[in-house]
């Protein structure tokens, strides 16, 4: 059994944040745009209340003390003359000459007695510390009317004699209109907000705009690539939607292209097939013997179909599930050579340092090479392969001694991601479809150049 003080208090914040959290998720905006100006607006809204209350708690204050003090002073004087006085009128001129000189209003009235005390409130600190400034410096009962008019202040301090009356101007203890600050931090706050806002729409502007060509394409409706705009991460995001549109544009072509390919090169061994079908006769005594070429005939043309299949349906599970892993090249060069000439190809030679290495997926790779020794033992005959390592990449090159490929042959296969063809027109399948597939995936490139043998040469480059 457990108790109450089982329970656990990490769940207990888990649950209360939760509560909290769905009424948030309500009152908060749910877009980009306005997730981002509450974002600016609220580091904003924070900024200006600090300074309000700095302003008004320190500044404010400290300026409004020492206006205060300065005036309880100069009443605190005054006091002290006309209490040394000896008779009505010298009483009275010192309060004529005290009116003259301080910006002060001083009356007397004899024998009067205070009916009230204490301050009227008003907004602001002034009429707090000028309360307690009198109380401080005077040390007698006053009464603070801030009611008196606009301009003044009656203050009235109570004497042994009677009571003086001060009219004290409110210039002499006000700074200034609070609100031309408070003004002044709404309005720069409003055109900081909205300057903001400017540059959050153009942002999220980009944004939606590779929204919509992302849900475009996913349609099927391609409007080609788009134009990066906004911040540093969504150019680059903007430019990876580009490269990506491109290479499934690719991808689908190359794709359809296979298919066609495919679809042409199985109609000669069909159309073989056929014609061996027709020849065959359909009366009469028949000797085994008299078939055998037919047959023969017709397992070869089986098996180039075979072969066909085989190799579209190897481009097309292409080679992701297989983990990169750090492969010796040379080895594995070595060990394709050997395998060519088992199947009865002539390998000039393997030429390269022993132990050049790069991560690589090898089955994918091994096939790449298979396919093009293929290509050069039917088309050539004999072959070399050979390795060169760079200071970032590994360029591997399998040439042959065949008719080879002229120059604007070579740059029609190159960009129309064709199928390799001899000089009479022969294709030989889907070889540089898969080999082409294969080394994009690994970051590479690949290249048909002149081989110095006299045929064509194949030059893969690969990323260390």
């Amino acid at each position: 059994m457990f108790s109450s003080r089982d329970a656990d208090p990490v769940g207990e914040r888990d649950d209360a944040w939760q509560k909290l959290d769905r009424p948030l998720r309500r009152i908060l905006p749910r877009s980009l745009m306005g997730r981002s100006m509450l974002i600016v607006l609220i580091p904003l809204l924070v900024t200006q209340a600090i300074a309000l209350g700095l302003f008004y708690g320190t500044y404010l204050n400290v300026v409004s003390r020492r206006l205060s003090d300065g005036v309880t002073g100069e009443v605190s004087l005054v006091i002290a003359m006309i209490e040394h006085t000896s008779s009505d009128a010298e009483r009275t001129l010192v309060l004529q000459d005290a009116s003259s000189r301080t910006q002060l209003g001083f009356s007397f009235q004899p024998g009067e007695m205070l009916s009230r005390y204490g301050t009227n409130h008003v907004l602001g600190p002034m009429d707090d510390d000028f309360a307690r400034s009198i109380r401080q410096n005077l040390g007698r009962p006053y009464d603070v009317d801030w009611s008196e008019s606009p301009q003044t202040v009656r203050a009235s301090i109570q004497l042994q004699q009677g009571v003086m009356v001060v009219m004290v101007p409110v210039k002499r203890l006000n700074i200034g209109p609070i609100w031309l600050f408070v003004v002044w931090a709404v309005s720069s706050s409003i055109v900081l907000f909205l300057i903001a806002g400017l540059f959050m729409r153009n942002q999220v502007r980009a944004i939606r705009r590779l929204g919509h060509a992302a849900e475009l394409f996913g349609m099927g409706r391609d409007q080609g690539p788009i134009r990066p705009q906004g911040a540093r991460e969504v150019r680059q995001a903007a430019i990876a939607f580009n490269r990506m549109q491109a290479r499934v544009n690719r991808f689908v072509a190359q794709r359809t292209a296979v298919l066609a390919g495919v679809s042409h090169d199985l109609r000669t061994p069909l159309t073989r097939l056929r014609l061996t079908v027709a020849m065959i006769p359909v009366c009469g005594p028949i000797r085994a013997e008299a078939l055998k070429p037919d047959l023969a005939d017709m397992v070869a043309d089986i098996e180039d179909m075979e072969r066909l299949i085989g190799s579209y349906l190897s481009f097309a599970r292409g080679e992701g599930a297989e983990e990169p892993v750090l492969t010796d090249l040379r080895g594995m060069l070595a060990d394709v050579a050997a395998a060519t000439v088992r199947a009865g190809g002539q390998v000039l030679g393997v030429e390269g340092r022993e132990g050049v290495e790069s991560t690589v997926r090898p089955d994918a790779l091994r096939r790449v090479l298979t396919n093009l020794a293929e290509n050069a033992r039917r088309h050539g005959g004999a072959m070399r392969f050979s390795l060169r390592e760079g200071e970032r990449n590994v360029e591997i090159t399998v040439e042959d001694n065949g008719p080879g490929l002229s120059a604007s042959r070579r740059a029609v296969i190159s960009e129309l991601n064709g199928t390799m063809a001899s000089q009479n027109g022969n294709s030989s399948g889907l070889g540089l479809t898969i080999v082409r597939d294969i080394i994009h995936a690994h970051g590479g490139s690949i290249r048909l150049v002149e081989s110095p043998l006299g045929g064509l040469g194949v030059v893969l480059s690969l990323p260390k």
